[in-house]
């Protein structure tokens, strides 16, 4: 798992944009809201993303997995290392934030999301 990796799992949900903050993290974000952040840089984590808070108990636990400096009290964990979680796991929980997120978006900046996204659709058929 690299940065690159995570940006297309990232980039590829819908809506998802990306943006480079604080200098030389890649944040990924729907609606406007951060769904995850990966340093460009070396950096003491590779990879933070909100849980829920379930997920967050579960995932402290588990060797290389902390609460996210800064975020923790909004249940996001960090990634001490690549080899932290699989990938197959990682991707599911990149989605399982951005679906959080996008929940937590102004029902009306969901139904402009879900309009762009079906207009789209039709464009491509």
């Amino acid at each position: 798992m690299d940065v690159e990796w995570i940006r297309r799992v990232c980039i590829g949900l819908p809506h998802a944009t990306e943006q480079v903050l604080w200098g030389a993290d890649l944040v990924f974000k729907i609606g406007g809201k951060m769904f995850a952040a990966a340093p460009m840089e070396p950096a003491p984590v590779c990879l933070s993303f909100k849980c829920t808070p379930e997920r967050f108990a579960e995932l402290t636990e588990r060797p290389g997995v902390i609460p996210a400096p800064y975020s923790a009290r909004a249940h996001w964990v960090a990634l001490e290392n690549e080899d932290a979680l699989p990938r197959a796991e990682i991707r599911e929980l990149l989605r399982e934030s951005y679906g959080l997120v996008l929940a937590r978006l102004p029902k009306k900046r969901q139904a402009k999301l879900q309009a762009g996204r079906k207009r789209k659709k039709g464009q491509a058929e």
